[in-house]
Formats: C-alpha cells, structure tokens, sequence
C-alpha cells in the first residue's frame, strides 16, 4: 500500500465521517444558538433550560436523519471492503 492510498483512504474516511457527523452538529448548534438567545431574551440562567431542548432535537434528528447516514455508511463501509484487496499490497 503506498502513501498516496494511505492518503487517499484517510481522507475520504475523514470526509465521511463529516458528512456523517454534520446533519446532528449543526441541527446541534442552530437548537443551541436560539436556545441561548431565549435565555438572553428572558434572563434565565438555568442551564437545563438549554441542554433539554438540544438533546430533543438531537434525538429527533437523529430518527429524521439516520436512514440516510446508515445508507452513506453502508455505501462507504462496500466500497471499502470491495476494495481491500487494493490496500492489501
């Protein structure tokens, strides 16, 4: 295996992970962002207030965008066994 596909594997690895990871970071932040707003708005500092509605909306993200992440998994995790013969040598 040379160092371009040691690259090459890393990095699509990484970019999958992203874009596997990107739907529930930024669903994450935009609960986040608005819940701290509320916060700011109504001058309430408890800090339940805004980690409850962030793990609802993790959860409910989740449920919504989990067929789509299993098929991109299970996309990457084919193409990288059907090709391990390539990163045996």
């Amino acid at each position: 295996m040379t160092q371009a596909q040691v690259v090459d594997l890393i990095r699509h690895t990484l970019m999958t992970t992203f874009w596997l990871s990107l739907p529930l970071l930024a669903l994450g932040f935009l609960v986040g962002a608005f819940m701290g707003l509320v916060q700011i708005l109504t001058s309430m500092q408890d800090s339940a207030f805004g980690t409850v509605p962030r793990l609802v909306a993790f959860l409910v993200g989740l449920f919504l965008f989990l067929p789509w992440m299993l098929v991109r998994l299970t996309s990457f995790a084919t193409a990288l066994f059907g090709d391990l013969i390539r990163y045996a040598h």
